[in-house]
């Protein structure tokens, strides 16, 4: 090798250690500052983590079950209720001309079972419900889902007549049954429309689980409260809250539905279930909810268990329907200090049914009934309460006070179904009147009375309320339906059953026919529709 090689190698291998020692110096001074930095961060950190107190679980014991427990006692009893109806496409008109300006506004026809338009108790009864059906078919075949809770072994179950009302077919689910079994086929007993209550059966060949019905008097507000139901058909489904207000009169002119208001979450399907106590007794049967969404927003209401024992009693009687008793009086809804001032404390007759027990018994428009059979009245509630639960036929002997001075009378007791009928919308087949006479056109009309107009929203006296439609009719054909308003018919106004049947005697075979409709459930403010034809 020669000298200028070993020169080369020489200078190699020092600038190799230089490099080594380089590298070992940087890694010396990187350990000595992290440990330095180490230090200093755990000096600052505290204590070590050996100083903690473990956390620790309480055994399931310790915890509150007093719902779960309550709630496995009740879900055998509390059923699904499913229920099928062929009804009339609300939103299927021939010969329309003018479209509804509210095409997809839900309507408050036959299919969707009645209930209340506009504000937040738009729908009111039926918001439990969900139907199918094409918009262009004659029928929609509709599904409704609802809850319902057993009360006797025999198989016999309370739910809501708005559930069950309109169903050709009624099937129940029980608890533990698997999804997709059909379930029990269920004959409808009988229902009230004053309460909104009905009784369904089912045949078994076992024994079912009952639920313990409470004394809704006990309730006070603030006392826990448990719904159990199936909203938006989710079986068995529990929900907590409390009682928030007792005697609530939410729709006008029912004078039997007094409510219990509660916050436990009610929705779409729960209608029909039970609320419950803390002792696991139902103390109502869940009705309705306050809602501008159609769901839960934290107001619900449930019938009081007494009154559903009442109706019950009744519904599984031999004639399957409540009589409530009544005189044929109407009075002011709210008590008013100036009336009584006026004319004396007490229920102060505002009118009197013609022809009814109290027109037979002399009692006139200013009369204050003081007392029935010896008992003071403190208002009206107590009078509708003490004579709706006399039977009809059975007398009873009232004071009252007319110009200053106390009279007294004996009236007998009429049913308040028959008396008040045509009001109450509840035609009874037994009354033995004289049916409406179907016009040509193939429909029966009847005026607006006052309470109907502030039940649908509308003045009294204009236009006149479809009562019944005939199968293939002139009617039917251009599409009109059970419970719509004729205002008009070729242009001319329509605001009595007179006016009705004097303008149809004119028209004739072949002649047009328009008329001006406010289609059942639509609001004033949603506007009217033509339904235009040539009589046959």
């Amino acid at each position: 090798m020669d000298s200028r090689a070993s020169a080369f190698w020489l200078r190699l291998k020092a600038n190799r250690w230089a490099y080594t020692l380089t590298i070992l110096a940087t890694l010396t001074l990187g350990i000595l500052i992290g440990t330095v930095i180490s230090y200093g961060v755990k000096g600052k950190e505290g204590p070590k983590s050996s100083d903690a107190t473990p956390l620790q679980v309480p055994a399931p014991q310790q915890l509150s079950n007093a719902f779960s427990q309550i709630a496995k006692q009740l879900e055998p009893s509390v059923v699904n209720i499913n229920t099928e109806s062929t009804i009339k496409n609300p939103h299927h008109r021939k010969g329309m001309v003018h479209p509804n300006p509210n095409p997809d506004q839900d309507d408050n026809g036959e299919g969707d079972q009645g209930g209340d338009q506009g504000g937040p108790f738009q729908d009111f009864f039926d918001k439990f419900f969900g139907g199918q059906g094409g918009a262009d078919a004659g029928t929609i075949r509709q599904r409704s889902l609802g809850s319902g809770v057993i009360v006797d072994s025999k198989g016999y179950i309370v739910t809501n007549r708005h559930v069950v009302e309109k169903a050709d077919r009624i099937r129940v689910k029980l608890e533990g049954e698997p999804d997709g079994t059909p379930g029990h086929d269920a004959k409808l007993i009988g229902m009230d429309q004053e309460t909104d209550l009905a009784v369904i059966k089912i045949e078994v060949d076992h024994a079912l689980p009952t639920a313990k019905i409470g004394n809704s008097d006990g309730m006070q507000v603030g006392d826990w409260v448990l719904a159990i139901g199936s909203p938006f058909g989710l079986q068995e489904t529990v929900t907590a809250g409390i009682v928030s207000a007792k005697g609530r009169n939410i729709v006008p002119g029912r004078q039997f539905q007094s409510f219990i208001q509660t916050d436990a979450a009610i929705n779409p399907g729960n209608s029909g279930g039970p609320l419950v106590n803390m002792a696991g007794e139902v103390i109502g049967i869940n009705t309705a909810i306050l809602t501008e969404t159609s769901s839960y927003a934290g107001v619900g209401f449930a019938m009081p268990s007494n009154t559903v024992a009442l109706v019950y009693n009744q519904l599984i009687g031999p004639e399957h329907r409540v009589a409530r008793g009544s005189i044929g009086i109407e009075f002011a809804a709210q008590p008013n200090p100036a009336i009584a001032r006026i004319y004396g404390a007490g229920v102060t007759v505002s009118n009197v049914i013609s022809g009814s027990p109290a027109d037979q018994a002399g009692l006139k428009i200013g009369d204050t009934i003081t007392s029935v059979d010896g008992k003071d009245l403190k208002n009206g509630d107590d009078l509708v309460g003490d004579i709706a639960s006399r039977k009809p036929g059975s007398k009873a002997k009232l004071t009252f006070i007319r110009n200053g001075k106390k009279e007294e009378t004996t009236v007998t007791i009429a049913d308040r179904s028959k008396l008040f009928a045509a009001r109450l919308g509840e035609e009874d087949e037994n009354q033995g009147e004289e049916e409406p006479k179907v016009s040509k056109f193939g429909i029966t009309v009847q005026n607006v009375t006052p309470e109907l107009a502030d039940r649908l929203n509308m003045a009294a006296g204009k236009g006149v309320v479809v009562r019944d439609v005939k199968q293939g009719s002139f009617a039917e054909d251009l599409g009109l339906n059970r419970g719509d308003v004729i205002l008009e018919v070729n242009k001319t106004p329509v605001n009595s059953v007179e006016d009705f049947t004097k303008l149809e005697s004119s028209l004739k075979s072949g002649q047009d026919v328009v008329f001006l409709v406010r289609p059942r459930g639509s609001r004033a403010q949603d506007g009217t529709i033509f339904l235009a034809g040539t009589l046959p």
